[in-house]
């Protein structure tokens, strides 16, 4: 529905979209914009550099804005032209690029944001190539074709109906039957099903985040617990639990295990840093070093199968180290609003990705950063994610990287588990679909055969 200013090619490097160019100054803290041209919001008003600061400006000022800190580290945003912006930063900041490549690119309509205020979100207007036209809690959301899009002839549907289903044996069903074109997130274990059944056809790709088990380590009262206090605890837990049996079991081996915020597609994957095997001696050994006696820990899991099974694989394996796990599982968004409360202990939970390496970092373990939820705070790794934000060279920025990465193992607030790909199924007659790496569906060129 929403354009970016900037696009996430297959490649994972950034593209042009809403912004055509772009140029960062030496020191890395003014970032300039060249922007589209003959562009209109799916109101009919017209998307310039106006629109752009007005955007911005909204994200960071907005009460309860969830994009404010992905880019708080702008200053000040300037329309130095009818179509180019000039954004001057507090600090050095070049993951903020990659930034604009996820929601807090997407330019919404001053006009319709004005005049909506806080119901925007009812009926929010954008540039795309679809507009919004309902959506019923819980049943469905239609989007409408806008014909007057910029790149309104690279797509052929006029109407499109998402259907939130959360049972992935029910959206295959439905997939069959022919109530459904395209269906994502399809259960890892019915992918080979899905690729021998010549009516579907399967899609799958590696994604940019992780899942993992993210401890409490500072966040109120519930961070007093064996787990959030001691590194050696979270070693232990780390150690007991078998990877590679999680992602075999779990998802028919199709996802790699993971130790570490990158895929293994990403170019700043730390290679040095192998994942570990399984190793209940030395989960053993560090619980005893940390000298903390019986330990207790509450797992706050979501309520997918999915992650209940991965739940009950690992509290067995930790009961091996001598580690007894609670599992609690919660709705998903309840479940955001316990963690960010500090209602926790530990949580299973998966971060979606970003292009720039910093963003799997920084919004959820710098210091003081608002998705951090266990308020992990550690001044050598604040000081490598800042180096690492003052050059846009990856050969500068990959060393930085790795400090930072030596700093998670040591510390480990996060014990990195595996990492997803993102997995489609659709019809045999669907044609022209590409997944990318951020998991977006994009439409454009895709047909579907009489």
């Amino acid at each position: 529905m929403c354009d970016k200013l900037v696009d996430v090619g297959a490649d994972l490097s950034l593209v042009p979209m809403l912004a055509t160019g772009w140029h960062w100054s030496d020191d890395a803290k003014t970032l300039t914009l060249e922007l589209r041209d003959h562009v209109t919001f799916q109101d009919g008003t017209p998307f310039d550099a106006a629109a752009v600061k007005f955007s911005l400006e909204r994200e960071l000022t907005l009460p309860g804005s969830r994009r404010k800190s992905e880019i708080d580290a702008i200053e000040a945003v300037e329309a130095t032209g009818p179509l180019a912006v000039t954004i001057h930063l507090s600090k050095p900041a070049v993951p903020l690029l990659a930034a604009f490549a996820d929601r807090p690119g997407m330019i919404v309509s001053p006009k319709a944001a004005t005049e909506a205020g806080a119901n925007f979100a009812q009926h929010p207007v954008c540039v795309g190539p679809y507009r919004f036209a309902e959506r019923v809690v819980q049943d469905h959301i239609t989007l409408e074709r806008d014909p007057n899009y910029w790149r309104a002839g690279d797509y052929t549907f006029d109407r499109l109906t998402y259907v939130p289903i959360s049972d992935t044996a029910v959206r295959l069903t439905n997939l069959r039957s022919g109530q459904l074109d395209l269906i994502e997130q399809v259960q890892p274990t019915d992918m080979s099903q899905v690729k021998a059944d010549k009516s579907l056809q399967g899609f799958e790709t590696m994604g940019l985040g992780y899942s993992g088990i993210t401890f409490n380590i500072a966040n109120g009262a519930r961070a007093d617990n064996p787990a959030g206090k001691s590194a050696a605890v979270r070693r232990a837990i780390s150690l007991a639990i078998d990877r590679e049996a999680i992602v075999q079991v779990a998802f028919d081996g199709r996802f790699p295990a993971g130790n570490q915020p990158f895929p293994p597609a990403s170019p700043y994957y730390d290679t040095a840093l192998p994942v570990p095997k399984r190793d209940l001696a030395g989960a053993k050994a560090a619980l005893a070093s940390a000298h903390v006696g019986p330990v207790t820990l509450e797992l706050l899991i979501p309520t997918d199968p999915v992650r209940a099974q991965i739940g009950q694989m690992i509290q067995a394996m930790l009961a091996e180290a001598g580690i007894t796990v609670n599992l609690v599982q919660s709705e998903f968004v309840s479940l955001l609003d316990r963690t960010r409360r500090g209602d926790f202990q530990a949580d299973l939970i998966a971060w979606s990705g970003r292009v720039d390496p910093d963003l799997n970092i920084a919004p959820l373990l710098g210091c003081g950063a608002a998705g951090n939820d266990g308020h992990f705070c550690n001044a050598d790794l604040d000081a490598a994610l800042a180096a690492a934000r003052a050059t846009p060279d990856p050969a500068q920025r990959k060393p930085a990287y790795a400090k930072a990465t030596a700093v998670l193992e040591d510390e480990l607030p996060i014990v990195y588990l595996y990492h997803a790909q993102w997995l489609y199924a659709a019809k045999a007659k669907l044609q022209g679909f590409r997944p990318r790496p951020d998991g977006i569906i994009r439409l454009d060129g895709v047909t579907l055969a009489p």
